[in-house]
C-alpha cells in the first residue's frame, strides 16, 4: 500500500517505508513481535543486493576513468557535505566516534533515489547527468575505504586495527578493479547461464559469498557486493540487472522497513529540529557540490541547478552508517532517531526539488523553458 500511495504522487517510497516501521516497531501505534531477527536478515541481504545492482551500473574502465577526471568534485563533495554532521555531533557531545558517523550520514547521497529520480523525470540523456554520476561513483568508492574504518573503530580495535581495516580495503579494491579490467569477460561467462533460475542462483550466492568474504576481511559486505557488481560486465550485467530488480526492490523495501522497526518514534520528537537544521543546510552543501561540478563541465546555468538538486536525497548509506553505530552500542540510541528524521526529511525533499526547482527558478526569474 505503501509502495503503491509514493507511486501515485511520483515519490520515492523510502520516506514510507521507514514511516512503516516507526508505526509498527517498538513504541509505535501497533507493535509486531518476533520479526526483528527476520527484519535484520532480509536488511543485510537488501543492503547486498542495492550495491550489487549499483556495481552493475559502471564498468571497471567507467570507474576508473572517472576517478581520474572528478577527483577535485570528489575532495569539495568531502569537505562541504561531511563537516556539517561532524560538527553537529560534536555540539551533541558525541565525541570523534559520533564525529566520524554523522559526518558519514550527511556525506553520502542516495544512489538509488537520484537513479530513479533522473529516470522518472527523463534526464539520463541531458548532459548534466554525467557530473551527477560522476559524483555519485565517487562518493560509493569513498564508501568503499569509509565503512572498513568505521566497522573496525565501532568495533573498538582502534586506529592501528582501522587503519589496517583501510589497507585491507583498498587491497582488495585495487585487486577487483585490475581482475575486472583484465578478466571481467570470464568473470562474467562464469557467472552468466542461460536457465533464468541458474542463473539467479549463482548470481544471488556469488553476490553473498563474497559479501560474507569481505565481512570477514573488514571490509563492508555491502562493498563487497559492489565490487562484485563491477567486475560483471556486458551482456550478463544488463541480464543481472533486469533479474535482480524485483527482488532488489523487494528486499531494499525490507531494510528500510526493518531500520524503522528498530527506532523508537518517541525518541524522534526532541531531535527534529536538528534533523531539520542538519537538513537545510546539507542541501544547501549539496546543490553548491552538483552545480560546482556541473560548472566544471561546462553546463549552463539551469543545468547546474538540475545537477545540484539531485543530489539531495540521502537514504540507503545514510541507513547502513546508522545502523552499524547503534549496534555497537558505543553511541546513544538518539542517533537513530535523529538519522531516521534527517533521512525522512531529505528523502522527501530531494525529490520534490529535483521536480519542481527549475520550473520555479524560472518562474521566477522569467526564463523561458529553452533557455540555458
Amino acid at each position: 500500500m505503501l509502495g503503491r500511495l509514493a507511486a501515485r504522487f511520483g515519490m520515492s517510497p523510502v520516506p514510507l517505508y521507514l514511516l512503516g516501521g516507526l508505526a509498527f516497531g517498538q513504541g509505535g501505534l501497533v507493535e509486531f513481535r518476533g520479526i526483528a531477527e527476520f527484519g535484520h536478515i532480509a536488511g543485510e541481504i537488501g543492503v547486498v543486493l542495492l550495491l550489487l545492482m549499483l556495481g552493475l551500473e559502471y564498468t571497471a574502465m567507467e570507474l576508473v576513468t572517472g576517478l581520474k577526471q572528478s577527483w577535485q568534485a570528489g575532495v569539495v563533495d568531502l569537505v562541504l557535505n561531511f563537516t556539517p554532521g561532524a560538527a553537529l555531533a560534536i555540539v551533541l557531545g558525541w565525541g570523534p566516534v559520533g564525529a566520524m558517523v554523522l559526518g558519514g550520514v550527511t556525506y553520502i547521497s542516495s544512489s538509488g533515489i537520484a537513479a530513479k529520480v533522473l529516470t522518472d523525470l527523463g534526464r539520463l540523456g541531458n548532459r548534466e547527468t554525467p557530473a551527477v554520476l560522476a559524483v555519485l561513483v565517487l562518493e560509493d568508492l569513498a564508501m568503499a575505504a569509509y565503512l572498513p574504518v568505521l566497522t573496525a573503530v565501532l568495533a573498538g580495535i582502534g586506529l592501528l586495527g582501522g587503519a589496517t581495516a583501510l589497507g585491507i580495503s583498498l587491497l582488495v579494491i585495487t585487486v577487483v578493479l585490475l581482475a575486472a579490467l583484465r578478466f571481467g569477460h570470464r568473470i562474467s561467462g562464469w557467472i552468466h547461464s542461460p536457465e533464468q533460475e541458474t542463473f539467479l542462483l549463482k548470481l544471488i550466492g556469488a553476490a553473498l559469498l563474497v559479501a560474507g568474504v569481505a565481512s570477514a576481511l573488514q571490509v563492508s559486505a555491502a562493498v563487497g557486493a559492489f565490487l562484485l557488481g563491477i567486475a560483471i560486465s556486458g551482456a550478463t550485467a544488463d541480464s543481472a540487472s533486469r533479474l535482480l530488480e524485483p527482488l532488489r526492490d523487494l528486499f531494499a523495501a525490507m531494510f528500510f522497513v526493518a531500520f524503522g522497526l528498530n527506532t523508537d518514534p518517541s525518541t524522534m520528537p526532541p531531535v527534529l529540529g536538528w534533523a531539520l537544521l542538519l537538513g537545510i543546510v546539507t542541501a544547501v552543501t549539496k546543490v553548491a557540490t552538483g552545480a560546482w561540478t556541473a560548472w566544471r563541465a561546462g553546463i549552463g546555468r539551469w543545468g547546474r541547478v538540475r545537477a545540484g538538486t539531485v543530489l539531495i536525497a540521502r537514504g540507503e548509506f545514510s541507513i547502513v552508517i546508522a545502523g552499524l553505530a547503534v549496534a555497537s552500542g558505543l553511541l546513544p540510541t538518539e542517533l537513530n532517531a535523529l538519522v531516521a528524521a534527517y533521512v525522512l526529511l531529505m528523502a522527501v525533499a530531494g525529490p520534490i526539488a529535483t521536480r519542481f526547482a527549475e520550473p520555479i527558478l524560472r518562474r521566477l526569474t522569467r526564463q523561458p523553458e529553452y533557455a540555458g
